[in-house]
């Protein structure tokens, strides 16, 4: 520094990874560089600070300045030579550097003009990221977007604090969802699906070899072995286990909640009544005996209520025997509840009392510490009115974590998800999302979303999301790994091939 208070910039040998050179105006939050070799938007470059050592940025944005006016772009499509000069500049905003302490510092002064960029290293990017390869502890998701370094996600910390999945229809997100899965599967995490298109039970095949899955170190395999399907409906949904219910566990209140019906009051009554009785005579008893009893009775009000039990003795889903939770959900094991084919009044009825009993039965240890994945959950616990099952919801997602229990709340509508539900979610994997009103549910329940990464959501390429939380230490763009099972949920042609 001479006394004009003029620093020189000397240009010495640059090493691998060389990017570019720091010019103009310096913060130290961010700075801009010309780029000497190519670098792409939210990419991780790296720099060396005078008195912090290496601090980690990520690239905002790219752009060519050129010297080309409106005039001479005119000349030029007249098919005319124009000499165009032109320079390249990106945008950085820093990450910052570990301290001693081990702490993520932003430096307290700027970097020099002139100083070299370079192209971050995995050690850098895994140092002030925090990324570690904990194999035991960690689901592999995928690697950091531009980088071939793996990303972990805290096991233990998904189930502890739930986890959400959001993503506009064709986003990916029941993709990602089997990748999360996968990774359960293989740690021997218990686990309960509500599948309510049936696009789950492809876990159990292995998946074909997909392009470019060498980077990400994935070979396909299946879990057949590991997983268990039940379903309501047999019929539609062959080669499943059948998911029963007693009848005789549920009082009249409920069993007119099943019905849908909306006049609960005036047939409560009646419904009560003929229960009474049933239960006087027999430990067991089937719908068709509650029409029998409720027909015997001259009540012309009884009319409407037959109806409605006629509705439900149609769905088979009552039995002498129901099936007990405890087979349901099995220490280590997956169990898939596929509701495809299942009216929404009974999905919602289903999900409430499995849902219901296995809280229950957690709260007192008589089944093991367990995920509950929810798919099509706007279904289950939406924001605007009540469903059957919005009451357990918002209570799993306040106190699930005291018991162990976790959720995975999967949905392509953000903006209809239960508030209460989402907001609990602290592990988030966010897909494209375009819609205004999904986008803002989402910045409102992440916490250290920056804007850029907020503008950054509708943008988002195919098989790229946005993690946070999960034992990560700030919002990171994520390529999903390769599936190794069949992916189930692939959409319909309408025009073959």
């Amino acid at each position: 520094m001479d006394s004009a208070g003029h620093s020189r910039a000397s240009s010495h040998h640059h090493g691998d990874g060389f990017v570019g050179v720091i010019y103009g105006d310096i913060g130290t939050t961010s700075f801009r560089f010309s780029v000497v070799e190519p670098v792409e938007r939210n990419e991780f470059v790296q720099v060396e600070h005078e008195t912090c050592g290496t601090v980690l940025g990520r690239v905002d944005e790219v752009e060519r300045k050129t010297d080309l006016s409106l005039d001479r772009a005119q000349v030029l499509g007249d098919g005319e030579p124009v000499d165009i000069e032109e320079r390249v500049s990106a945008q950085v905003s820093v990450i910052g550097y570990r301290d001693d302490r081990g702490l993520l510092q932003v430096p307290r002064t700027p970097f020099r003009a002139g100083g070299a960029v370079s192209k971050g290293e995995t050690a850098t990017i895994q140092e002030v990221i925090g990324l570690t390869e904990d194999k035991k502890h960690g689901a592999y998701v995928g690697l950091l977007a531009g980088h071939d370094v793996p990303v972990y996600l805290d096991i233990n910390a998904m189930v502890q604090k739930h986890v959400s999945i959001v993503a506009k229809t064709g986003g990916g997100k029941s993709y990602i969802a089997g990748v999360l899965i996968e990774e359960l599967m293989k740690h021997h995490v218990t686990c309960v699906i509500l599948d309510p298109h049936g696009e789950y039970a492809s876990l159990r095949e292995k998946g074909k070899h997909a392009e470019g899955a060498a980077r990400f170190h994935v070979d396909p395999r299946g879990y057949g072995d590991a997983i268990q399907v039940f379903s309501p409906d047999t019929k539609i949904n062959t080669g499943c286990r059948p998911l029963k219910f007693t009848l005789s566990n549920l009082d009249a209140r409920d069993i007119l909640s099943l019905t849908g019906s909306a006049r609960v009051r005036i047939h409560l009554t009646a419904l009560r009544k003929a229960l009474d009785l049933l239960r006087q005579a027999a430990k067991d008893y089937t719908i068709r005996d509650i029409i029998r009893v409720l027909e015997r009775e001259d009540d012309p009000q009884n009319a409407s209520l037959v109806d409605e039990l006629e509705y439900l003795s149609e769905v088979e889903i009552f039995a002498k025997e129901g099936t007990r939770i405890d087979e349901l959900v099995l220490k280590g094991k997956t169990t898939i509840i596929n509701l495809k084919g299942v009216p929404p009044d009974i999905q919602e009825l289903v999900v409430n009392r499995l849902t219901t009993a296995m809280f229950e039965l957690r709260k007192v240890g008589r089944i093991p510490p367990m995920m509950l994945v929810v798919e099509e959950s706007h279904n289950f616990c939406p924001q605007v009115g009540q469903v059957a099952s919005s009451k357990i919801f918002r209570t799993l997602a306040s106190e699930g974590r005291k018991f162990g229990l976790g959720l995975v709340v999967i949905t392509q509508r953000a903006a209809k998800v239960d508030k209460n539900v989402l907001s609990q979610c602290n592990t988030q994997i966010i897909l494209k999302v375009t819609n205004p009103n999904d986008l803002k549910a989402i910045i409102a329940s992440v916490e250290g979303l920056t804007t850029a990464m907020a503008e950054e959501i509708s943008r988002l390429p195919i098989g790229v999301a946005i993690m946070t939380g999960g034992g990560l230490q700030m919002p990171l763009m994520v390529e999903v790994r390769p599936r190794e099972t069949r992916h189930g949920g692939e959409s319909v042609k309408v025009i073959e091939d």
